[in-house]
């Protein structure tokens, strides 16, 4: 634009080259914007507490709580892989 602008002080030149660079900047933006479906896993603490409470309630009924922990684990495995 600027060597355009220096060259022959060609207006429609000008406007047409900053249009079509604001255009484009657009349409990347729309792209990265659209492109980006999945959202971040957020933390949070009230399910990990509830679930926390779970397992001490199996634990208490009997069940082994390394193996209630490891079905824990393999459960949210499976979860992120879907």
């Amino acid at each position: 634009m600027i060597i355009t602008s220096i060259a022959g002080n060609n207006v429609g030149v000008v406007n047409t080259i900053g249009g079509t660079t604001a255009i484009a900047a657009l349409v990347l933006l729309v792209a990265t914007i659209s492109a980006s479906t999945s959202r971040p896993e957020v933390f949070d603490d009230a399910q990990a507490e509830r679930l926390e409470q779970q397992i001490v309630k199996l634990t208490k009924a009997g069940a082994n709580e390394t193996e209630v922990r490891e079905l824990v684990r393999q459960a949210t495995q499976l979860g992120r892989k879907s």
